[in-house]
């Protein structure tokens, strides 16, 4: 059985790897922070039990909620300033 070997000469000449390309940046990523926490801002204005008809409960909150989910969309779709 023959044994072979490569060099560190060998490895170093390998082809040049490209540098890592993730799908989003850092402002995709802040977007999505902040989607979290309007999400979560309308679930604590939905909360409690007193009141339950108030209009910051049947009203607000869930404009709030589905503002933050819109916020979480634009972050996924939102494209980096240097994308071809």
């Amino acid at each position: 059985m023959a044994k072979t070997t490569t060099t560190s000469a060998a490895r170093k000449t390998a082809p040049d790897a490209a540098p890592v390309k993730f799908i989003f940046d850092k402002g995709n990523y802040i977007w999505f922070i902040i989607a979290i926490a309007v999400v979560a801002l309308g679930f604590v204005l939905m909360a409690g039990t007193t009141d339950i008809y108030s209009t910051t409960k049947i009203v607000i909150a869930p404009i709030v909620v589905l503002a933050g989910f819109g916020l979480g969309f634009y972050a996924i779709l939102k494209k980096s300033p240097d994308a071809k």
